[in-house]
């Protein structure tokens, strides 16, 4: 690889140990993937944020960056947490749990991330713009900002991602370079339009075509329609990338004549429904992953508004980020009357199956890590239909 003085500098550990460490783990994975430079990038997120995920290596990982004096060089935020820092009780979570999951917050905040804990950074705390080169960890949020945004990210692991913090770079290869982000299938969608729809295609196109990019034909999300296909399909599969015509700012760039064309309509859906529900009664219900919105809390507590919860047997979480959440202040004092509000967590990453055994959601992304992350038998259900669990 080819670098600045600037970047021998730091290697040579002029610039501090943490600094160093950042530099060693950027190039090693540059040379991995073939990378000839580093690229400056604007923003980086990060993912290894709860305590469940990362354990106590992880914890000794950061404390050991911290003391080397590693701090952030670029705006930097952090995924949803194992719990609700003020809540966590009403999580089942215990004590020690809860004292190390502080303890990664702290540490992470000492090296100038801000804290703010959710996996949709781009509908408020960070949010880069067409053309930015970015480092980010967390799986939906980098095909949203790649795809719907227009900026560049590898999908990126945790210490990857922090590393590049660290630095401000990353190393430039993948989905960095234009001739990867060109279209690898057209996906022909035929879908009723609905969030829930948008996930199952994001399901069954992540099962169809595993990887690559694919370029949507019939679809014309907004910005919760768009995230939640693409966490479908980053989970369901590990689709990084995505374009839809007329929609998103890279797809009139493309020639996608010659492509294969896949049609997903009534029966590939019915098939991703099919995988993802293994389970007939819940015992919790989890909402919000991806975090919900301020649309999707106004759309919940609109619809739940005069609504009573019947069965005391199974829990009601609603899942969003702590600036979402106080931004919703009526929204929340109805959804609160049928379950938590928590801020800045997730079913996912949080230590749910100490509690639970079934698990109710709307997400095509937790159906899939569910039952692999958190040892659940999975519902997978439009909301309307899962709230008929508990009317």
């Amino acid at each position: 690889m080819d670098f600045t003085r600037e970047e021998e500098a730091i290697l040579r550990g002029e610039e501090g140990e943490g600094k160093r460490k950042a530099m060693e783990l950027v190039t090693a994975l540059g040379k991995i993937y073939g990378a000839e430079d580093l690229i400056d990038i604007t923003s980086a997120h990060l993912s290894g944020a709860s305590y469940k995920t990362i354990g106590d290596g992880g914890l000794k990982y950061l404390e050991d960056m911290v003391a080397g004096g590693a701090m952030v060089s670029v705006p930097s935020t952090l995924n949803p947490v194992g719990m609700d820092r003020g809540r966590w009780a009403e999580m089942h979570i215990s004590p020690e749990f809860a004292e190390k999951q502080l303890r990664i917050i702290e540490l992470y905040g000492s090296m100038g991330i801000k804290t703010t804990c959710s996996c949709t950074p781009y509908t408020g705390a960070n949010v880069p713009t067409l053309g930015d080169h970015v480092a980010w960890a967390e799986s939906s949020a980098l095909s949203f900002v790649n795809s719907y945004i227009g900026a560049r990210t590898n999908r990126e692991g945790g210490p990857g991602a922090l590393a590049a913090a660290i630095l401000g770079k990353t190393a430039n290869y993948g989905l960095h370079l234009d001739e990867n982000r060109r279209p690898t299938v057209v996906i022909d969608a035929d879908i009723d339009g609905s969030v829930f729809s948008y996930s199952l295609l994001g399901q069954a196109v992540g099962m169809a075509i595993g990887g690559g990019v694919p370029y949507f034909k019939g679809i014309d999300p907004c910005v919760e329609e768009a995230k939640t296909l693409s966490a479908a399909m980053a989970a369901s599969g590990s689709v990084a990338l995505w374009h839809a015509e007329g929609v998103t700012p890279e797809a009139g760039n493309h020639d996608i004549s010659g492509l294969e064309v896949i049609h997903i309509g009534k029966d590939e859906l019915e098939a991703a429904y099919s995988k993802l529900n293994t389970v007939d009664d819940v015992q919790l219900i989890a909402l919000g992953c991806p975090h919900l919105t301020e649309k999707e809390m106004h759309d919940i507590a609109t619809f739940l508004k005069g609504k009573r919860k019947v069965r005391d047997d199974v829990e009601i979480w609603f899942c969003t980020s702590a600036e979402v959440r106080e931004r919703c202040p009526d929204d929340v004092r109805i959804m609160e009357e049928f379950g938590p509000v928590l801020a800045d967590t997730c079913m996912v990453v949080a230590p749910i199956e100490g509690t639970f055994e079934r698990t109710g959601t709307n997400s095509a992304k937790a159906g899939n890590y569910l039952p692999t992350l958190c040892s659940q038998k999975a519902m997978c259900r439009d909301f309307v239909k899962l709230m008929e669990v508990v009317m």
